[in-house]
């Protein structure tokens, strides 16, 4: 069939105008009822019409039997949504419109949508709650994430707020420089929205949100009441305290309530993976770790597999970006090897991520081993898992079932899935999910199978870590269809 250019262009005018109608209603759904739509797993809060339209597109790598996504689908079941008087919740337009498509049943779109977000309903906050202070104790690069990641999700302020970072001061114009690192990036790209600066009383202020910046170089001497902030959540990025003796010096501070750890947890203290253990946090704990990028990215994989094909065995091997604690030129350090220039070498080094896992799975201690390679690449990493499992099965159907986990299981927020031939490290920045299985890179035979996943080592992580201080502040909202 001929394709013609004037029709071709018409259509795409057609769903340029749709989404830009869209675009104002996904914002007041945000600011007035605290619901973040998404499109199969990618946000449209303050995205632009192109934005909106690349997310649609971005749907067929989810859907098989079914033809492409199109805002023509999605448009009626956000026009339905907006006429309910919805509470906090994550909502998937895609998915909600694929089922009304498959399950509608002679419903009307009102109708479907009503009884499908029947929980919240009527939900939504008449009084504006001041939601959970945040305080981050330093700010390199998942701090700087971390901040970025909670001013986007600030939305009308009920849930987690930025208040305070905690640095040590570098310099005479140190309040600029932390300022400019947070509106530049050399990975991630420069901050979405605007900062400003008052030196008079060290306060940036980005996107409404204004956040104290408090120099100490202890963590004793810091009252964080004295800015206004109570029963504050604090997140220390720092790594220098990993045992809750020297993390508990934060709660011993007025104002601190809670304690998270953005570095794997030593002695009993939880090390938390989103999406695996989060249910085990309970009120009475006050200091959790958030485990490692690479325990958040290989853990979530490995449940899957572990519930459908059982692991005896295996190995993973991280193929990791190099980290801020290595040298750019050769120069000492206390570590093996990590003395070597980390730009121009490959560096074999030791993970804790493979024993480290048995602390969110108990169901893997002693079954798995691990290693890691830090090589010349400033962000995105790699963890390969060699698995003998208890169950034969092929390749088709490995990738398969991983891909209906990564759309439709309790882990899609943690694992996502690729079939491209074509994608590679810096296709991966960004990514929301603690790990992305490549499908197009999986091995198996018989009993053995070889798993390759992708992970954002910052970013991704970050994610992650901003949804265990959600489960801990007690505003995670649930999430639709279900």
């Amino acid at each position: 069939m001929n394709q013609n250019p004037d029709q071709c262009l018409r259509e795409w005018i057609d769903r340029e105008s749709l989404a830009e109608s869209m675009i104002p209603m996904i914002g007041q759904l945000y600011r007035n009822n605290q619901v973040v739509t998404s499109i199969y797993g990618r946000g449209l809060i303050n995205r632009s019409v192109i934005g909106v339209l690349k997310a649609h597109r971005f749907a067929r790598h989810r859907l098989i039997g079914v033809t492409d996504l199109t805002v023509q689908e999605t448009y009626p079941v956000l026009k339905a949504i907006t006429e309910l008087d919805l509470g906090a919740a994550s909502v998937d337009l895609g998915k909600l419109a694929v089922k009304f498509k498959l399950e509608g049943n002679g419903r009307s779109i009102d109708q479907f949508v009503r009884e499908e977000l029947a929980p919240v309903i009527g939900q939504r906050s008449s009084n504006v709650q001041k939601g959970t202070d945040v305080v981050l104790y330093g700010f390199g690069r998942i701090g700087r994430l971390l901040a970025r990641i909670l001013i986007q999700k600030t939305g009308a302020g009920e849930g987690l707020r930025l208040r305070a970072i905690v640095v040590r001061k570098g310099a005479e114009n140190d309040l600029v420089k932390r300022a400019s690192l947070l509106r530049r990036d050399s990975v991630h790209g420069s901050f979405d929205g605007t900062i400003t600066i008052d030196e008079a009383n060290n306060t940036i202020t980005a996107n409404g949100n204004l956040i104290q910046v408090i120099y100490s170089n202890d963590p004793s001497t810091v009252d964080y009441t004295q800015y206004g902030i109570e029963k504050a959540l604090l997140v220390d990025n720092t790594g220098k305290w990993r045992d809750a003796e020297g993390l508990g010096q934060h709660l011993a501070r007025p104002g601190i309530a809670r304690v998270v750890l953005t570095a794997p947890g030593k002695g009993d203290m939880k090390n938390v993976v989103h999406g695996i253990n989060h249910g085990d946090i309970t009120p009475e704990d006050k200091i959790i770790s958030a485990a490692s990028c690479t325990t958040n990215a290989i853990v979530p994989v490995l449940k899957a597999i572990n519930d459908r094909f059982g692991i005896v065995n295996g190995h993973v091997e991280t193929v990791h970006s190099y980290t801020n604690d290595q040298n750019l030129i050769d120069n000492f350090h206390k570590g093996d090897r990590r003395g070597r220039s980390a730009p121009l070498n490959m560096v074999i080094t030791e993970t804790g991520a493979a024993t480290a896992a048995a602390k969110a799975l108990p169901i893997l201690k002693g079954k798995l081993t691990g290693n890691a390679i830090r090589v010349p690449t400033p962000n995105v990493s790699m963890a390969i898992l060699n698995l003998n499992l208890e169950k034969a099965t092929d390749r088709e159907e490995v990738n398969e079932y991983l891909r209906q986990m990564a759309m439709h299981s309790e882990l899609q927020k943690q694992i996502d899935f690729t079939n491209s031939l074509e994608v590679v490290s810096t296709d991966f920045v960004g990514s929301r999910h603690a790990g992305v299985v490549d499908a197009q890179a999986t091995i198996c035979t018989d009993n053995r199978v070889v798993l390759y996943v992708w992970y954002d080592n910052e970013f991704g992580y970050s994610c992650q870590v901003v949804r265990v201080m959600e489960d801990m502040a007690g505003v995670n909202p649930p999430a639709f269809p279900r």
